[in-house]
């Protein structure tokens, strides 16, 4: 009895996130927009932590920008998270792709600094090669 109690739950469960809340709205926001749009926020907000002084001379408010560049408003970008959030599997897997786009750059942004500091060693090897001879 326990046991068919324990898998109602999880049956309930699994089926209340697959549930739709609330409506789509009209002017929804594709998936793979909204992917960039949230790839582009996360880009934004590190560099606010890293050097904001920097962002705000080049932009006047880094959110609008992110508006402008893919031709959404706020309120817009509101209703589609909203409506994603009302799907937690969907919401999710969003999120799983912004992530994943953050990790392909974070690879290939370290790919380069290793080799530009490979490229400092030679040519500091060279550089030293050339004093001792």
């Amino acid at each position: 009895m326990k046991q068919i109690g324990v898998i109602l739950v999880v049956l309930l469960a699994m089926v209340s996130c697959g549930e739709k809340i609330m409506e789509q709205p009209e002017d929804l926001i594709p998936k793979e927009k909204m992917v960039q749009i949230l790839y582009d926020f996360a880009v934004v907000n590190a560099a606010k932590n890293t050097n904001s002084v920097v962002l705000e001379d080049y932009f006047e408010s880094p959110t609008s920008f992110v508006f402008k560049k893919h031709g959404v408003d706020s309120l817009q970008f509101v209703h589609s998270d909203l409506y994603y959030a009302s799907q937690p599997l969907l919401y999710e897997g969003i999120y799983k792709e912004v992530v994943s786009k953050l990790e392909d750059d974070k690879d290939r942004m370290e790919e380069a600094r290793k080799k530009a500091n490979d490229s400092i060693a030679i040519k500091s090897r060279k550089f030293k090669d050339t004093l001792n001879q």
